[in-house]
C-alpha cells in the first residue's frame, strides 16, 4: 500500500520557525508518521533510524544523481560532473575513489599538529577577555583554515570563501536555497595558480592525479570536475564543521556538569564529540529520489518521488539511541547517521571529528566556563543544515 496524507502532522523544511526547536514534532513523526507525506512541496520524509539507514544505503533504488537538496531535486535541474555526493555508481564510485586517496584517517591524524596551531591562533588572543563569538571569532576560522590549508586556498581569502559558502545555504522562511547560487567561478582562479604553481595541498593532488574512468579510459580529472570538487569540498569543509563547533559551545553551556566533567578528564572529549554530532547533526537532512518502488515503515514510496530523510528525527530515535532526547557526553553512542551511510559516507568525517575533538580541548585548557548570550545568539535559518550564525559567550 502507498502512504497517504492520514495525520494532522506537519512538517516543513523552509519554516524557520519550525526548525528552531523540532525535536518533539520529530518524536510524534517517529511514533505516528514515520512515512510522512507533505502535500505542499511533494516529498515524503522518513524519521526512524532504521528507515534512514536503510534509505542511505539503498543506492539502487533511491538515487543521489538529482541532489541530496531537496530543492535541487525538485528542480530538476543538471548538475555538473565532480560534484561525487550527487552521483550514483559508476560515475560516484569513480570520483569518489579519486579523493579517497587524500581523505584517509592515517592523513587525517597527521593534520592534527596544523588544526591544533589554527586553534590557538584563534583562541589566544580572547584570553583575558569578557567573552567572545563561538562562531566568528573561534568556529568560522578553524574550519575555513583547516579546510583552506587541506585545498591550497589562501588565507587571505579563506575569509570571503566563508561568507560565499554561508550565503548559499541561508534561507528566508518559505523559501528554499537559491538554486542557482552555485557558481564554480569564483575558484577557477585558484586552480589556474596551482596549474602553475604546484604544492603540496588537495588541488594540486586533483590537477595531477591518474586514475581508471567508468569506461576503463585512464586519464586525469577535466579542469571542471576539479572546480567542482574543489567547490563541493570549500562548501562542506566550511560549513558543517564550524556548526559542530558553535553546538560544542551551546551544549557545553547548556550543560555545565557535563563541561566540568570533561574538564577535569580530557579522555571524556572524542565521546563528548560523537555525542554532540549525535545530538545536532550539523548535516540536518539529505534528500533522495526514488527511482524504484521502496518499503518503509508505514507504507511504500512509489517510483519517481522525493524522500528526505531526517538525521535529525534519526539521531534521536529511542529505538536506536535509548531517552534519544537526553544529552549525556558518556553515552558512547553507536551507529549515528550524521555522517550519512553506506557508499555516501562522508569522506571527511574523520577531518570533522578530529577538529571537533582539538577544538574542545583546546577551548577548555583556556575556558573552563562559559554562557551563552541567549539574546543575541542567532540560530541560522537553512533547510539542509542547523547550527549558529553567531553564538556570544561571557567567561
Amino acid at each position: 500500500m502507498t502512504v497517504e496524507e492520514t495525520t494532522d502532522l506537519y512538517w516543513d523544511p523552509y519554516d524557520a520557525a519550525l526548525n528552531m526547536d523540532p525535536y518533539s514534532l520529530f518524536g510524534r513523526f517517529r511514533d505516528e508518521a514515520p512515512l510522512y507525506y507533505n502535500e505542499a512541496y511533494d516529498f515524503y520524509l522518513l524519521s526512524r533510524a532504521d528507515d534512514v539507514e536503510r534509505a542511505l544505503v539503498d543506492h539502487e533504488r533511491l538515487s543521489s544523481a538529482r541532489s541530496d537538496i531537496l530543492e535541487l531535486l525538485r528542480a530538476g535541474m543538471e548538475l555538473p560532473p565532480g560534484f561525487f555526493i550527487f552521483e550514483d555508481p559508476p560515475q560516484h564510485t569513480m570520483h569518489r575513489g579519486v579523493l579517497s586517496r587524500v581523505f584517509t584517517p592515517k592523513k587525517m591524524a597527521a593534520l592534527e599538529p596544523d588544526v591544533r596551531a589554527l586553534c590557538a591562533r584563534a583562541l589566544d588572543p580572547l584570553v583575558g577577555r569578557d567573552g567572545f563569538d563561538f562562531v566568528h571569532d573561534f568556529g568560522g576560522p578553524v574550519s575555513s583554515g583547516a579546510i583552506g590549508m587541506m585545498l591550497g586556498i589562501p588565507e587571505s581569502d579563506q575569509k570571503a570563501v566563508r561568507a560565499e559558502v554561508e550565503g548559499h545555504i541561508k534561507t528566508e522562511s518559505g523559501e528554499g536555497i537559491d538554486t542557482n547560487a552555485f557558481d564554480p567561478a569564483m575558484y577557477a582562479d585558484y586552480i589556474d595558480w596551482r596549474a602553475e604553481h604546484p604544492a603540496d595541498d588537495l588541488m594540486t593532488a586533483l590537477l595531477n592525479v591518474e586514475f581508471d574512468d567508468e569506461h576503463g579510459t585512464t586519464r586525469r580529472l577535466r579542469r571542471d570536475e576539479v572546480l567542482n570538487a574543489t567547490m563541493l569540498l570549500a562548501g562542506a569543509g566550511n560549513e558543517t564543521t564550524a556548526k559542530l563547533i558553535s553546538w560544542t559551545g551551546k551544549l557545553l553551556a547548556d550543560h555545565p556538569d557535563q563541561r566540568r566533567a570533561i574538564a577535569a578528564d580530557l579522555s571524556l572529549v572524542p565521546d563528548a564529540i560523537e555525542e554532540i554530532l549525535r545530538f545536532e547533526p550539523p548535516g540536518f537532512q539529505f534528500a533522495r529520489w526514488v527511482v524504484a518502488d521502496a518499503e518503509f515503515s508505514g507504507g511504500i514510496v512509489p517510483a519517481g518521488n522525493a524522500v528526505v530523510c531526517s538525521l535529525g528525527a534519526a539521531n534521536r530515535d529511542p529505538r536506536r539511541f535509548p531517552d534519544g532526547d537526553r544529552f549525556d557526553v558518556r553515552r558512547r553512542p553507536a551507529g549515528i547517521l550524521t555522517f550519512s551511510f553506506g557508499i555516501h559516507f562522508c569522506l571527511g568525517a574523520a577531518l570533522a571529528r578530529l577538529q571537533g575533538r582539538v577544538a574542545l580541548e583546546e577551548v577548555l585548557k583556556r575556558f573552563r566556563e562559559w554562557t551563552v548570550d541567549e539574546a543575541r545568539a542567532v540560530l541560522v535559518p537553512s533547510s539542509t543544515t542547523r547550527g549558529y550564525d553567531t553564538l556570544p559567550v561571557q567567561v
